[in-house]
């Protein structure tokens, strides 16, 4: 489905028949079930990666690294792992609960017999505003994480601010940024894909839906879970930590 929707995809993008404003009702509809969550999310997330790391660094009374551990762990793990387990918790629910019902009410059905293509018309849109929406809410957990660390270290771990900041610029280099944000959305693109297929598979009735919403939950965040220790390693091979 996700080969086919991509293939749809560029060639209405090429023949100017793109459904520019469904995908931007998509996009919209996501940003408002996912993005205060993450907000909420973020916060504690950067507390913990900042509280857990600078303990163990100031044991080794290296707290001048503080900036650099907690940072580079919110960006490289923390931002994309949230981000995906958002839109897997939230967004794939919504995108299944919807298609599921649609399919159940012959919806889906009367698309095909009136000749219209429902990975098309329905699957298209909402992958292409998951993968608009993914990195915006990868970049607001960064932002939101980082700046949470920051105080925590400052007010917390007696950690000087410009101590905090020197380590993490020394050490954060830009393609981390673009790894995480790919990252991002390569999860988002695997979480809409489960949940449209999961979404137009059901049957049954209302308790298809719901075992259907149940299975693009537990599937997208186990698949974004193995597949992000492989990207990860992949990564650290091409590009390991340095002085940036």
């Amino acid at each position: 489905m996700g080969a086919t929707a991509a293939r749809i995809g560029v060639t209405d993008a090429v023949r100017w028949r793109f459904q520019i404003h469904e995908t931007l009702t998509q996009a919209w509809f996501l940003i408002k079930v996912t993005a205060f969550p993450s907000l909420l999310m973020a916060i504690p997330f950067g507390v913990i990666v900042s509280a857990q790391v600078g303990n163990i660094v100031s044991q080794l009374g290296a707290d001048s690294m503080i900036g650099a551990a907690g940072g580079l762990g919110v960006i490289k793990q923390g931002a994309p792992m949230a981000t995906a387990l958002m839109l897997g918790g939230a967004g794939a629910a919504a995108i299944a609960a919807d298609l599921g019902a649609r399919t159940i009410r012959e919806e889906v059905d009367a698309l095909r017999v009136m000749g219209i293509d429902p990975v098309q018309r329905l699957v298209v849109p909402r992958i292409t505003a998951m993968m608009i929406v993914a990195p915006l809410l990868n970049i607001l957990i960064v932002v939101v994480g980082i700046s949470a660390g920051f105080l925590v270290s400052v007010v917390a771990l007696n950690v000087t601010p410009g101590s905090y900041w020197d380590s993490f610029g020394a050490f954060t280099q830009t393609v981390d940024i673009w790894v995480s944000l790919a990252k991002a959305t390569l999860f988002g693109f695997v979480v809409v894909v489960i949940a449209c297929q999961r979404g137009l598979e059901a049957r049954g009735g209302p308790r298809g839906v719901a075992d259907g919403v149940n299975a693009a939950v537990v599937l997208s965040i186990a698949v974004v879970t193995v597949l992000n220790t492989v990207v990860t390693q992949v990564v650290t091979m091409f590009f390991p930590i340095r002085m940036a």
